[in-house]
């Protein structure tokens, strides 16, 4: 139940599949709240403005950026941050691929690519190129050529909908 006093929020919500009830003040953003309130730092501060990507959580199964969310809206939905992604002791598929392919250099900006690109494969699980580029348009790496991103989204999508698919020879071996 949603409750703010002058000083402080108090809101209850599912994160990350369990009922959680937070205070904070209520300016804070919603990524605000799950760093500094929740001490989960696996979304990362930004541009905070809406512009990188960087932030980006699901919530309520769809891609928001969190910089851009007050902690308050939070309530009664369903939030899930990258430290939610994994299912018990295994990676979920775009972490593997990641992993796997290489696409996450420095992987500040990881997080949010990854739970960008869960949505995506959730709405579609078959995405051409273009599809993919479509859904990442709004994360920004300043590290990789964005091509070892967009193959391991393809690969996931090609495991997760069982399907064997090669690793592409050129991150194999490092070419772009």
């Amino acid at each position: 139940m949603l409750e703010v006093t002058k000083y402080k929020a108090h809101i209850s919500f599912t994160l990350n599949g369990e009922p959680t009830e937070v205070a904070f003040a209520p300016h804070k953003t919603l990524l605000e709240v799950l760093r500094e309130d929740l001490n989960l730092t696996g979304t990362k501060h930004g541009c905070e403005l809406g512009e990188c990507g960087t932030c980006a959580i699901l919530v309520d199964d769809r891609a928001i950026l969190s910089c851009l969310m007050l902690g308050l809206d939070a309530e009664n939905r369903n939030v899930k941050s990258i430290e939610g992604m994994a299912s018990g002791s295994g990676l979920h598929p775009l972490q593997q691929t990641f992993a796997d392919l290489g696409a996450a250099q420095c992987g500040y900006c990881s997080p949010g690519f990854l739970l960008v690109a869960e949505e995506l494969l959730k709405k579609n699980p078959s995405p051409n190129r273009e599809a993919i580029k479509e859904a990442l348009s709004g994360n920004i790496c300043r590290c990789t050529g964005y091509i070892k991103i967009y193959e391991a989204v393809e690969l996931a999508a090609a495991r997760m909908r069982g399907e064997e698919m090669e690793l592409p020879r050129e991150s194999i071996y490092g070419l772009e």
